[in-house]
Protein backbone atom coordinates (compact mmCIF):
# COMPACT_ATOMS: atom_id res chain seq x y z
CA UNK A 1 0.00 0.00 0.00
CA UNK A 2 2.62 2.42 0.92
CA UNK A 3 4.54 1.63 -2.61
CA UNK A 4 1.38 2.35 -4.41
CA UNK A 5 0.75 5.86 -2.52
CA UNK A 6 4.38 6.89 -3.21
CA UNK A 7 4.02 5.53 -6.83
CA UNK A 8 0.73 7.20 -7.60
CA UNK A 9 2.56 10.99 -5.52
CA UNK A 10 5.36 10.55 -8.35
CA UNK A 11 2.70 9.83 -11.20
CA UNK A 12 0.70 13.11 -10.14
CA UNK A 13 3.24 15.52 -9.32
CA UNK A 14 6.68 14.15 -10.56
CA UNK A 15 7.93 14.17 -6.86
CA UNK A 16 11.34 12.16 -7.21
CA UNK A 17 11.62 11.68 -3.33
CA UNK A 18 8.42 9.66 -3.55
CA UNK A 19 10.09 7.66 -6.22
CA UNK A 20 13.12 7.11 -3.86
CA UNK A 21 10.75 5.87 -1.14
CA UNK A 22 8.87 3.76 -2.67
CA UNK A 23 11.81 2.06 -4.20
CA UNK A 24 13.39 1.60 -0.93
CA UNK A 25 12.06 -1.86 1.07
CA UNK A 26 15.00 -1.50 3.90
CA UNK A 27 13.04 1.48 5.17
CA UNK A 28 11.19 1.01 8.37
CA UNK A 29 7.60 0.62 7.65
CA UNK A 30 7.33 4.11 10.48
CA UNK A 31 9.26 6.26 9.08
CA UNK A 32 8.26 5.18 5.66
CA UNK A 33 4.52 6.25 6.64
CA UNK A 34 6.19 9.63 7.96
CA UNK A 35 8.30 9.99 5.01
CA UNK A 36 4.74 9.83 2.67
CA UNK A 37 3.32 12.32 5.19
CA UNK A 38 5.48 15.03 4.49
CA UNK A 39 5.34 13.67 0.77
CA UNK A 40 1.71 14.32 0.77
CA UNK A 41 1.92 17.59 2.43
CA UNK A 42 4.05 18.66 -0.07
CA UNK A 43 1.81 17.77 -3.06
CA UNK A 44 -2.15 18.62 -0.90
CA UNK A 45 -0.93 22.07 0.96
CA UNK A 46 2.64 23.23 0.89
CA UNK A 47 1.87 23.43 -3.41
CA UNK A 48 -1.32 24.35 -3.69
CA UNK A 49 -1.77 27.71 -6.03
CA UNK A 50 -3.32 29.61 -3.22
CA UNK A 51 -3.32 32.62 -4.62
CA UNK A 52 -6.01 35.78 -4.80
CA UNK A 53 -5.20 38.86 -6.79
CA UNK A 54 -6.08 42.19 -5.51
CA UNK A 55 -8.50 44.89 -6.92
CA UNK A 56 -10.05 47.91 -6.07
CA UNK A 57 -14.04 47.60 -6.76
CA UNK A 58 -15.16 51.31 -7.56
CA UNK A 59 -18.76 51.84 -6.72
CA UNK A 60 -21.53 54.83 -7.07
CA UNK A 61 -19.39 56.95 -4.28
CA UNK A 62 -16.95 54.66 -3.09
CA UNK A 63 -14.45 52.37 -3.54
CA UNK A 64 -14.13 48.76 -1.75
CA UNK A 65 -10.51 47.02 -1.11
CA UNK A 66 -11.19 43.45 -2.68
CA UNK A 67 -8.47 40.48 -2.15
CA UNK A 68 -7.59 41.04 0.97
CA UNK A 69 -10.59 39.69 2.83
CA UNK A 70 -13.37 38.63 1.77
CA UNK A 71 -16.53 40.50 1.08
CA UNK A 72 -20.28 39.13 2.39
CA UNK A 73 -22.98 39.67 0.02
CA UNK A 74 -26.19 39.32 2.07
CA UNK A 75 -28.96 38.24 0.27
CA UNK A 76 -32.62 39.81 0.47
CA UNK A 77 -35.54 38.54 -1.39
CA UNK A 78 -38.32 40.85 -1.46
CA UNK A 79 -40.31 38.33 -3.10
CA UNK A 80 -43.21 35.69 -2.68
CA UNK A 81 -41.53 33.14 -4.72
CA UNK A 82 -37.86 33.19 -4.59
CA UNK A 83 -36.39 28.81 -3.97
CA UNK A 84 -35.01 29.69 -0.43
CA UNK A 85 -36.98 32.08 1.42
CA UNK A 86 -39.41 33.64 -0.70
CA UNK A 87 -41.78 35.01 1.31
CA UNK A 88 -40.55 35.59 4.18
CA UNK A 89 -39.40 38.88 3.67
CA UNK A 90 -42.14 40.33 1.52
CA UNK A 91 -43.60 42.44 3.45
CA UNK A 92 -41.34 46.13 3.56
CA UNK A 93 -40.83 45.86 7.32
CA UNK A 94 -39.99 42.47 7.66
CA UNK A 95 -37.06 43.12 4.66
CA UNK A 96 -35.60 46.03 6.57
CA UNK A 97 -35.49 44.19 10.07
CA UNK A 98 -33.19 41.38 8.46
CA UNK A 99 -31.43 43.61 6.42
CA UNK A 100 -30.15 45.82 9.75
CA UNK A 101 -29.19 41.81 11.04
CA UNK A 102 -27.35 40.84 8.72
CA UNK A 103 -25.12 44.16 9.05
CA UNK A 104 -25.25 43.26 12.80
CA UNK A 105 -23.69 40.17 11.81
CA UNK A 106 -21.03 41.20 9.58
CA UNK A 107 -22.42 41.78 5.80
CA UNK A 108 -20.52 44.05 3.81
CA UNK A 109 -22.94 44.48 1.35
CA UNK A 110 -26.92 43.69 0.81
CA UNK A 111 -28.11 42.25 -2.33
CA UNK A 112 -31.40 43.13 -2.68
CA UNK A 113 -34.21 41.66 -5.48
CA UNK A 114 -37.52 42.01 -6.58
CA UNK A 115 -37.87 39.03 -9.01
CA UNK A 116 -37.22 35.16 -8.27
CA UNK A 117 -35.22 33.76 -11.58
CA UNK A 118 -35.94 29.99 -10.19
CA UNK A 119 -37.28 28.06 -13.32
CA UNK A 120 -40.55 27.56 -13.57
CA UNK A 121 -43.76 29.24 -15.00
CA UNK A 122 -45.22 32.05 -13.72
CA UNK A 123 -46.11 35.73 -15.15
CA UNK A 124 -43.08 38.07 -16.00
CA UNK A 125 -42.75 40.63 -13.43
CA UNK A 126 -42.92 44.10 -14.81
CA UNK A 127 -40.06 46.82 -13.99
CA UNK A 128 -42.82 48.66 -12.03
CA UNK A 129 -43.98 45.84 -9.85
CA UNK A 130 -40.65 45.07 -9.11
CA UNK A 131 -39.67 48.64 -7.80
CA UNK A 132 -42.99 48.83 -5.98
CA UNK A 133 -41.09 45.59 -4.05
CA UNK A 134 -37.55 47.02 -3.09
CA UNK A 135 -37.59 50.63 -3.29
CA UNK A 136 -38.84 51.25 -0.05
CA UNK A 137 -36.92 48.74 1.91
CA UNK A 138 -33.64 50.39 0.33
CA UNK A 139 -34.96 53.54 1.99
CA UNK A 140 -35.86 51.93 5.06
CA UNK A 141 -32.53 50.59 5.70
CA UNK A 142 -30.64 53.60 4.25
CA UNK A 143 -32.69 55.50 7.03
CA UNK A 144 -31.54 53.71 9.76
CA UNK A 145 -27.50 52.55 8.36
CA UNK A 146 -27.08 55.22 6.02
CA UNK A 147 -23.19 53.81 5.25
CA UNK A 148 -25.11 50.21 4.16
CA UNK A 149 -23.90 49.05 0.56
CA UNK A 150 -26.72 48.40 -1.13
CA UNK A 151 -26.51 46.28 -4.05
CA UNK A 152 -30.11 45.86 -6.30
CA UNK A 153 -30.12 42.65 -7.80
CA UNK A 154 -32.02 43.24 -11.33
CA UNK A 155 -32.13 42.87 -15.06
CA UNK A 156 -34.35 45.61 -15.48
CA UNK A 157 -32.26 48.78 -16.52
CA UNK A 158 -35.58 50.94 -15.19
CA UNK A 159 -35.34 48.97 -12.09
CA UNK A 160 -31.48 49.64 -11.54
CA UNK A 161 -31.66 53.60 -12.61
CA UNK A 162 -34.61 53.78 -9.50
CA UNK A 163 -32.69 52.15 -7.42
CA UNK A 164 -29.26 53.94 -8.03
CA UNK A 165 -31.08 57.03 -7.55
CA UNK A 166 -32.79 56.09 -3.89
CA UNK A 167 -28.91 55.08 -2.78
CA UNK A 168 -28.03 51.36 -4.04
CA UNK A 169 -24.15 51.78 -5.23
CA UNK A 170 -24.00 48.45 -7.07
CA UNK A 171 -26.82 46.88 -10.10
CA UNK A 172 -25.57 42.90 -9.78
CA UNK A 173 -27.37 41.44 -12.96
CA UNK A 174 -27.97 38.15 -13.18
CA UNK A 175 -28.24 38.08 -17.10
CA UNK A 176 -24.46 39.97 -17.99
CA UNK A 177 -26.15 42.37 -19.54
CA UNK A 178 -28.11 40.33 -22.02
CA UNK A 179 -32.06 40.26 -20.54
CA UNK A 180 -32.16 44.39 -21.11
CA UNK A 181 -30.84 45.97 -24.09
CA UNK A 182 -30.66 49.24 -22.26
CA UNK A 183 -28.93 48.11 -19.29
CA UNK A 184 -25.61 48.17 -20.28
CA UNK A 185 -25.92 52.17 -21.18
CA UNK A 186 -27.65 52.71 -17.96
CA UNK A 187 -24.77 50.81 -15.66
CA UNK A 188 -22.10 53.33 -17.73
CA UNK A 189 -24.12 56.61 -17.46
CA UNK A 190 -25.23 55.91 -13.49
CA UNK A 191 -21.46 55.38 -12.36
CA UNK A 192 -22.13 52.38 -10.47
CA UNK A 193 -20.21 48.87 -9.25
CA UNK A 194 -21.53 45.85 -11.37
CA UNK A 195 -21.75 42.43 -11.02
CA UNK A 196 -22.05 40.77 -14.80
CA UNK A 197 -22.79 37.12 -13.98
CA UNK A 198 -22.84 34.60 -16.11
CA UNK A 199 -26.22 32.71 -17.31
CA UNK A 200 -26.28 29.87 -19.55
CA UNK A 201 -29.75 30.42 -21.26
CA UNK A 202 -32.99 31.17 -19.29
CA UNK A 203 -34.66 29.97 -16.30
CA UNK A 204 -37.46 28.47 -18.57
CA UNK A 205 -34.85 26.95 -20.57
CA UNK A 206 -32.67 25.54 -18.41
CA UNK A 207 -34.59 21.77 -18.43
CA UNK A 208 -34.50 21.25 -21.74
CA UNK A 209 -30.56 22.15 -22.45
CA UNK A 210 -27.66 19.78 -23.45
CA UNK A 211 -25.41 18.50 -20.70
CA UNK A 212 -21.76 20.07 -20.59
CA UNK A 213 -18.50 17.62 -20.11
CA UNK A 214 -16.97 18.20 -17.42
CA UNK A 215 -13.69 19.88 -19.00
CA UNK A 216 -16.65 22.16 -21.04
CA UNK A 217 -17.68 23.80 -18.65
CA UNK A 218 -15.06 26.59 -17.60
CA UNK A 219 -14.07 27.24 -20.59
CA UNK A 220 -17.46 27.71 -21.53
CA UNK A 221 -18.14 30.28 -18.61
CA UNK A 222 -14.83 31.82 -19.57
CA UNK A 223 -15.46 32.31 -23.03
CA UNK A 224 -19.01 34.02 -22.25
CA UNK A 225 -17.91 36.06 -19.24
CA UNK A 226 -14.92 37.55 -21.30
CA UNK A 227 -17.61 38.52 -23.83
CA UNK A 228 -19.92 40.00 -21.39
CA UNK A 229 -17.48 42.20 -19.58
CA UNK A 230 -16.06 43.41 -23.26
CA UNK A 231 -20.01 44.46 -24.21
CA UNK A 232 -19.58 46.38 -20.77
CA UNK A 233 -16.64 48.20 -21.68
CA UNK A 234 -17.41 49.03 -25.30
CA UNK A 235 -20.67 50.82 -23.97
CA UNK A 236 -18.50 53.14 -21.40
CA UNK A 237 -18.76 50.69 -17.86
CA UNK A 238 -14.96 51.07 -16.52
CA UNK A 239 -12.69 48.40 -15.88
CA UNK A 240 -12.68 49.18 -12.43
CA UNK A 241 -16.70 48.88 -11.42
CA UNK A 242 -16.60 45.27 -12.85
CA UNK A 243 -16.89 42.41 -10.73
CA UNK A 244 -17.94 38.59 -12.59
CA UNK A 245 -19.85 36.04 -11.48
CA UNK A 246 -19.35 32.40 -12.91
CA UNK A 247 -23.59 31.71 -12.06
CA UNK A 248 -23.11 28.28 -10.11
CA UNK A 249 -26.82 26.77 -11.26
CA UNK A 250 -27.56 29.55 -13.72
CA UNK A 251 -28.12 26.81 -16.44
CA UNK A 252 -25.28 24.73 -15.21
CA UNK A 253 -26.95 21.28 -14.21
CA UNK A 254 -25.72 19.46 -11.36
CA UNK A 255 -21.96 18.22 -11.24
CA UNK A 256 -21.68 20.65 -13.76
CA UNK A 257 -21.43 23.45 -11.00
CA UNK A 258 -18.35 21.70 -9.17
CA UNK A 259 -16.80 21.18 -12.69
CA UNK A 260 -16.83 24.95 -12.28
CA UNK A 261 -16.07 25.00 -8.90
CA UNK A 262 -13.24 23.09 -9.26
CA UNK A 263 -11.63 25.16 -12.21
CA UNK A 264 -12.91 28.67 -10.54
CA UNK A 265 -9.49 29.91 -10.27
CA UNK A 266 -9.05 29.59 -13.76
CA UNK A 267 -11.35 32.69 -14.14
CA UNK A 268 -8.45 34.85 -12.24
CA UNK A 269 -6.97 34.77 -15.66
CA UNK A 270 -10.15 37.34 -17.14
CA UNK A 271 -8.75 39.96 -15.02
CA UNK A 272 -11.57 41.31 -13.08
CA UNK A 273 -12.30 40.12 -9.28
CA UNK A 274 -14.70 37.49 -8.92
CA UNK A 275 -18.09 36.64 -6.74
CA UNK A 276 -19.16 33.60 -6.19
CA UNK A 277 -22.97 32.63 -4.94
CA UNK A 278 -23.47 28.79 -4.20
CA UNK A 279 -25.53 29.68 -1.29
CA UNK A 280 -27.72 26.88 -0.62
CA UNK A 281 -28.09 25.99 -4.53
CA UNK A 282 -29.87 22.71 -5.41
CA UNK A 283 -26.42 21.18 -7.12
CA UNK A 284 -25.48 20.89 -3.57
CA UNK A 285 -28.12 17.97 -2.82
CA UNK A 286 -26.17 15.30 -5.08
CA UNK A 287 -23.06 15.24 -2.50
CA UNK A 288 -25.25 15.43 0.09
CA UNK A 289 -27.25 12.68 -0.48
CA UNK A 290 -24.66 10.02 0.68
CA UNK A 291 -25.05 11.30 4.02
CA UNK A 292 -28.77 12.25 4.88
CA UNK A 293 -31.69 9.77 4.75
CA UNK A 294 -33.71 12.53 3.35
CA UNK A 295 -33.09 15.60 1.11
CA UNK A 296 -31.98 18.86 2.47
CA UNK A 297 -34.26 21.28 2.35
CA UNK A 298 -33.13 24.92 1.15
CA UNK A 299 -31.99 26.28 4.53
CA UNK A 300 -30.40 22.53 5.78
CA UNK A 301 -27.67 23.38 3.33
CA UNK A 302 -25.62 25.93 5.60
CA UNK A 303 -22.51 23.25 6.02
CA UNK A 304 -22.43 22.54 2.05
CA UNK A 305 -22.58 26.07 1.29
CA UNK A 306 -19.79 26.86 3.48
CA UNK A 307 -17.67 23.86 1.90
CA UNK A 308 -18.65 25.45 -1.68
CA UNK A 309 -17.51 29.35 -0.83
CA UNK A 310 -14.41 28.04 1.15
CA UNK A 311 -13.54 26.13 -2.22
CA UNK A 312 -14.20 29.16 -4.05
CA UNK A 313 -12.50 31.69 -2.04
CA UNK A 314 -9.38 30.00 -1.79
CA UNK A 315 -9.52 29.59 -5.60
CA UNK A 316 -9.84 33.02 -5.99
CA UNK A 317 -13.38 34.15 -5.13
CA UNK A 318 -13.16 38.19 -3.44
CA UNK A 319 -16.68 38.34 -2.74
CA UNK A 320 -19.26 35.39 -1.54
CA UNK A 321 -22.98 35.66 -1.71
CA UNK A 322 -24.82 34.32 0.89
CA UNK A 323 -28.42 33.72 2.83
CA UNK A 324 -26.30 32.90 6.43
CA UNK A 325 -24.02 35.93 7.04
CA UNK A 326 -22.58 34.65 10.20
CA UNK A 327 -21.46 31.66 8.80
CA UNK A 328 -20.22 33.04 6.10
CA UNK A 329 -18.28 35.46 7.95
CA UNK A 330 -16.22 33.13 10.13
CA UNK A 331 -15.89 30.69 7.33
CA UNK A 332 -14.25 33.49 4.81
CA UNK A 333 -12.11 34.33 7.73
CA UNK A 334 -10.96 30.97 7.81
CA UNK A 335 -10.42 30.68 4.07
CA UNK A 336 -8.35 34.53 4.11
CA UNK A 337 -6.07 32.75 6.53
CA UNK A 338 -4.93 30.27 4.54
CA UNK A 339 -4.68 32.63 1.43
CA UNK A 340 -2.11 35.00 3.91
CA UNK A 341 -0.43 31.78 5.33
Amino acid sequence: VCAGVCAAICAQAGIAQAKSIAAAPAIEPALRLNLIRRSLYRLTIGTMPFVRKSHSWKLRTRELALGGRTLVMGVLNVTPDSFSDGGQYLAPEKAIAHALKMLEEGADILDIGGESTRPGKRAPLTPEAEQERVLGVIEGILAAQPEAVISIDTFHAETARAAVATGAEIVNDVSGFLWDAGMAAACAELGCGVVLMHARGKPAEWASLPPLAANEVVPLVKRELAERAEAALVAGVARERIVLDPGFGFGKIGDENYALLAGFSELQELGFPLLAGASRKSFLLRALAECNSKEPGAKARLYATIAAHTAAIVSGASVVRVHDVRAAVEAAAIADAILRG
